[in-house]
């Protein structure tokens, strides 16, 4: 079977191949100038590009919560607390379309749209019975907000504190991530300066008296989502990044207090190869930006920390069962590199669970050297 579109000849500087005159896989000398040490460097080492901690997270799982929220505020409470006691370890809140474009429940431009997408909050008493019996203090929260962030964000901390939770011990992240929603979700609703204020605002606030929040998850998915390629996915992503860091340092804050509480959101498409690349050049990438163009000292502050969602676009209604195969791909590419990964499925609790247990068995490298090697057996003649 031919398979010529895809290989690659021997360079004639190259040793060639025993057995075949062309091989389809690169050796270290095929890089020129590549130096291993320098260019790729160990987990847990600067410019990070195999991670940003040595183990990476089998020595600790991460957070594992179901993106949930429908109808009533006393509705999804109940599903929080069912879904904590299936083992989800934090709470994802997802709020319905009138909340995100911060209208009240009884506005007219809310018609028919309550409760759809997400959960209804209004009101700090929304807020209240949302997250009644549900300790704040112990649970990692996600919040999906981006225009209304800082006031859902206030709303949530009042909440806290009518609980005794004081607000250094919250944990959690807000999306608030107004420039991808000008490029791809649309849902904005001031002019942007207005809006990076905003921003900025809940960024200073953060570092300053809520310092284990994440005030801002910088999104790529919903670029890729919309269209992008992953190299334009990537490129927006970070660019919207250093943005937001550009307006912090002009504020006065100082990048080693602001950037270890950045995180950023990726998507994990189907071409497993490339994902793979594309987080790794995104953690390199940003650890050189941050140290050499903005002068973080700091590990921490060159840190990429993020997470990816499998791609909702490439699922489709008609086939379940292979949408579970497809996410299954997509997350085994964001899991060989160390990342969490959230699968676009209904079991995903269930799924995150098996993923956890599994991928903790092997050493990452392992895992790719073991598709890898499979990959260039299959594909030779």
């Amino acid at each position: 079977m031919s398979d010529s579109g895809n290989s690659r000849k021997t360079p004639a500087s190259s040793p060639a191949p025993s057995k075949h005159s062309e091989r389809y896989f690169d050796c270290p000398e095929d890089l020129a100038g590549f130096d291993p040490a320098r260019d790729l460097g160990l987990p847990g080492e600067y410019p990070f590009t195999r991670g940003i901690y040595p183990g990476q997270y089998r020595n600790r799982l991460w957070t594992m919560r179901q993106y949930a929220g429908f109808g009533t505020a006393e509705e999804t409470n109940l599903r929080f607390k069912y879904l904590l006691g299936q083992g989800q370890t934090g709470l994802s809140i997802a709020f319905d379309l009138p909340t995100l474009m911060g209208y009240d429940t009884d506005s007219a431009e809310a018609l028919g749209e309550f409760g759809k997408c997400g959960v209804a909050v209004s009101s700090l008493k929304d807020m209240e019975v949302l997250l009644d019996g549900i300790p704040l203090g112990k649970v990692s929260t996600s919040m999906t907000i981006n225009s209304p962030a800082a006031i859902i964000w206030a709303m949530y901390i009042a909440a806290a504190e009518k609980q005794g939770v004081r607000p250094e011990q919250l944990r959690g992240t807000i999306q608030n991530d107004i420039l991808k929603e000008y490029i791809a979700q649309k849902e904005f609703i001031f002019p942007l300066e207005p809006s990076m204020r905003l921003v900025v605002d809940t960024i200073e606030f953060g570092t300053q008296r809520v310092p284990q929040w994440n005030t801002i998850s910088i999104s790529g998915y919903h670029i890729r989502e919309a269209g992008s390629t992953a190299a334009q996915e990537l490129a927006f992503t970070l660019a919207d990044g250093m943005e937001y860091v550009r307006w912090a340092i002009r504020r006065g804050m100082d990048v080693d207090d602001l950037a270890p509480r950045l995180s950023f959101f990726f998507n994990a498409h189907n071409d497993f190869f490339e994902e793979i690349a594309k987080y790794r050049a995104a953690r390199r990438i940003w650890a050189r930006w941050m140290r050499d163009v903005y002068g973080a000292r700091t590990e921490r502050a060159q840190w990429l920390r993020f997470h990816t969602q499998t791609a909702g676009v490439s699922l489709t209604a008609q086939q379940p069962d292979n949408n579970v195969v497809r996410t299954a791909i997509e997350a085994l590419a964001a899991e060989s590199q160390g990342l969490p990964a959230v699968a676009d499925v209904h079991s995903l609790v269930r799924a995150a669970q098996a993923i956890s247990a599994d991928m903790s068995k092997l050493p990452y490298s392992t895992i790719v050297q073991s598709i890898v090697a499979y990959r260039v057996r299959r594909r030779r003649p």
